[in-house]
C-alpha cells in the first residue's frame, strides 16, 4: 500500500528525446532524413557500437551498443555519421533552458534525458501533464524535435511511462494506476534487471509484477541480495527517490552473471570484451572519460574481488579499456577458476589530456 500521502502528491515527469542523436542528425541534414541511419560506429560498419539508430534503422532490429557490423548486416543500406557532441550538447542545453521554465529541479541523466519534479511548478500551472505536453511542444516548435514524457509520482513510474508510446508519446500513469501498473508489469522491466536475473525470476515463477507481490522483504533479499529491497517496494508503488538537480555520476559500470561458471581465460576475455563494449558505449553516451578503471571478479563461491589501475589522465577508448581489464583479470591468475560474474566500471572522471601530478602508470 501506498501509506504516505506526500509521495502521492509528487508530480515527476521523465523526459527522454527520440533517436536523440540520429534526430538532430536527420533535422540538420534534410538529405538523411528518412533513411536508416547510424550515430557511432566504424566507416562503412568497420568496428566500434553503434550509439543511437534512426526509427528507420530500427525497424531492421538495430539498436544502441549493437555492432556496426552487425548492423551492417542487418541493413546494407544502412549510413554511418560520425558523432557531433558539441552539437548535441548544444541541443542538451537548449532542452534544459526549457525545463527550467517550469522547475529548477532538473535531474539529468545524460544529454537526452532527465527528471523533472513539478510538483511546485514556477509557472502555477498545477498540471503535470499539460507542463509535459507545452515542453514536448516547445521542444518541437523551436527546436524542431520530438520527445517522449512520462508522467506519475514517482521516478520509476515516469520513466517507464516514458518509453511506452516513443516516438512522440505521452504517457500518465495516474496516482491510484500505479499499483496495477506496477502487477502488470513484465520482469524486465524492473530497473537493474537484467537478462540473466531475468531468467532466474521466471525460474522461480517471478513473471510479472504481481509476482514478485506475492513475496515478503526477506524471500526477495535472500534471492537478489540489496534489489530485493527495492523490489519490494517499488511493486507496492513506492519509490522515494528525490529529483537531484546536482546528481552527479561518480562511475560507469555493467557486469555480466554468467549462466554457468567460466574458468577458461579465453571465455573470460569474450565476455570482458562485450562487458567493455557496454561500458564504453555509456562513457560515449555521456560524453565522460575516467582515470581508473576497476575489474570486479565474483567467484562460484561468491567471493568478490576488485582490482584497479589508474591512469595520469582519463581515458575512454575501448582498446584501452578492455586491454587494462584483461591484464587486471590475468594478474589474478584465473585459468581453471571458476568464475561466476565480472563487470568493469570507470570512475575519476575529468577531460581526457588532464594529467595528475605525480600519478604513475601501474604497466
Amino acid at each position: 500500500m501506498l501509506k504516505d500521502p506526500a509521495i502521492l502528491q509528487r508530480k515527476i515527469i521523465h523526459i527522454d528525446m527520440d533517436a536523440f542523436y540520429a534526430s538532430v542528425e536527420q533535422r540538420d541534414n534534410p538529405e538523411l532524413r528518412g533513411k536508416p541511419i547510424v550515430v557511432g560506429g566504424g566507416p562503412e560498419g568497420r568496428g566500434g557500437v553503434v550509439a543511437t539508430a534512426s526509427y528507420e534503422a530500427r525497424k531492421f532490429g538495430i539498436h544502441s551498443a549493437m555492432t556496426s557490423k552487425r548492423a551492417l548486416e542487418l541493413c546494407p543500406e544502412v549510413i554511418f555519421i560520425r558523432p557531433r557532441f558539441d552539437a548535441y550538447k548544444e541541443v542538451s542545453g537548449r532542452i534544459r533552458e526549457i525545463f527550467r521554465r517550469y522547475t529548477e529541479l532538473i535531474e539529468p541523466l545524460s544529454l537526452d534525458e532527465a527528471y523533472l519534479d513539478v510538483t511546485n511548478d514556477k509557472c502555477n500551472t498545477g498540471s503535470a501533464i499539460k507542463i509535459a505536453r507545452e515542453i514536448k511542444a516547445a521542444i518541437s516548435d523551436e527546436l524542431h524535435l520530438t520527445a517522449s514524457a512520462g508522467v506519475s509520482i514517482n521516478k520509476f513510474v515516469a520513466k517507464i511511462a516514458s518509453g511506452m508510446n516513443k516516438p512522440d508519446g505521452l504517457t500518465f500513469i495516474a496516482p491510484q494506476d500505479v499499483i496495477t501498473f506496477m502487477e502488470q508489469l513484465p520482469v524486465e522491466k524492473f530497473f537493474g534487471v537484467g537478462k540473466v536475473t531475468a531468467d532466474k525470476m521466471k525460474k522461480l515463477g517471478l513473471f510479472t509484477g504481481v509476482d514478485i507481490a506475492k513475496l515478503d522483504e526477506a524471500a526477495l533479499v535472500k534471492h537478489f541480495g540489496k534489489a530485493g529491497r527495492f523490489y519490494y517496494r517499488v511493486v507496492r508503488g513506492v519509490d522515494e527517490r528525490n529529483v537531484e538537480p546536482n546528481r552527479e555520476t561518480k562511475s560507469l559500470a555493467a557486469e555480466d552473471t554468467f549462466p554457468a561458471d567460466l574458468t577458461h581465460i579465453w571465455e573470460m576475455e569474450a565476455e570482458l570484451e562485450k562487458i567493455t563494449t557496454t561500458v564504453c558505449h555509456r562513457l560515449e553516451k555521456h560524453q565522460l572519460a575516467g582515470r581508473t578503471i576497476t575489474l570486479k571478479i565474483k567467484y562460484s563461491d561468491f567471493r568478490t574481488i576488485t582490482r584497479n589501475h589508474s591512469f595520469r589522465s582519463p581515458v575512454s577508448e575501448k582498446s584501452i579499456v578492455l586491454e587494462t581489464a584483461r591484464k587486471l583479470l590475468a594478474a589474478t591468475s584465473p585459468e581453471g577458476k571458476a568464475i561466476r560474474l565480472l563487470g568493469v566500471s570507470v570512475s575519476e572522471f575529468g577531460m581526457p589530456g588532464r594529467k595528475v601530478a605525480g600519478q604513475l602508470e601501474l604497466f
